[in-house]
């Protein structure tokens, strides 16, 4: 495992430009969903990748997938995302390098293989299964003292990155990483609100919720129907439709109506 702070680089490989503009074209609007894919594009012709992912580190509020993306593996993504989530993403090297990042560094480069997991559960769920020999992340400290952690994946069958490679990543990072803080700059001024309606009822309710119920409540604050919850979960939509009703026993409320009666009433009523 590898970490250090994004270099100056130079890299023979040049950017398809109708990539490029659509990455950038889509900027403000909100369009999450796409933002890992487009990157997929972006660097394809350059570095082989098998998936990309963007999980976000607010300040004080659990990591959340912000977008991902992926290039005919045989498992679920999302299922896979949401699993990291809740189950390792404190045995990731990319917590390690966030907090012994040194004041100032606003973008860092870190390297994990396969080999250096010895968690067993997360080596097997997040690199085996998939078939993921190695990760290279971008990690940028944003305004809001949030994290945002771009996570490019190497498929088994291209080995690890190659010296050229990574100097191509760290030459394009610049503009990735900005693209990435704008679109994630977007999605806040679209899902602030939710957020705060989600931890307000949390602290009304005096309830202790796990990663994936905060998750899906802020789902159903944002207005995501069922159909988009299982998408976002990796699950199917019954699933996701009994999840729903369960957190709705755990809040004690019977429906849609009554939690946003609980997310809008006065903290003194």
């Amino acid at each position: 495992m590898q970490y250090w702070p994004l270099r100056s680089c130079r890299s023979e490989h040049s950017l398809n430009i109708a990539h490029t503009a659509n990455l950038l074209a889509r900027i403000g609007h909100n369009r999450s969903k796409y933002l890992a894919a487009d990157l997929l594009q972006v660097i394809g012709p350059g570095v082989p990748l098998a998936q990309c992912t963007i999980f976000a580190y607010p300040q004080r509020r659990n990591p959340q997938v912000f977008s991902f993306a992926d290039r005919a593996r045989d498992v679920s993504l999302p299922a896979i995302s949401n699993t990291y989530i809740q189950r390792f993403h404190d045995q990731d090297g990319n917590r390690q390098a966030m907090n012994k990042a040194a004041v100032g560094e606003s973008t860092i480069v870190h390297r994990q293989s396969i080999d250096d997991i010895t968690h067993n559960d997360y080596r097997r769920i997040c690199y085996e299964q998939p078939q993921i020999s190695e990760r290279v992340a971008l990690l940028t400290h944003c305004e809001s003292n949030c994290w945002l952690s771009v996570n490019f994946y190497r498929g088994r069958e291209h080995g690890h990155f190659s010296e050229t490679e990574m100097n191509f990543l760290e030459t394009v990072a610049p503009l990735l990483i900005q693209a990435v803080r704008l679109h994630y700059h977007a999605y806040l001024q679209a899902n602030e609100m939710p957020l705060l309606l989600t931890e307000r009822v949390i602290r009304q309710q005096h309830i202790e919720l796990t990663l994936r119920e905060q998750e899906l409540l802020r789902l159903i604050m944002t207005g995501h129907g069922v159909e988009e919850i299982a998408e976002r979960l990796g699950v199917r939509p019954l699933s996701a439709a009994t999840y729903v009703k369960r957190l709705y026993r755990k809040l004690g409320i019977n429906g849609l109506r009554e939690l946003f009666g609980l997310a809008t009433r006065a903290e003194w009523a």
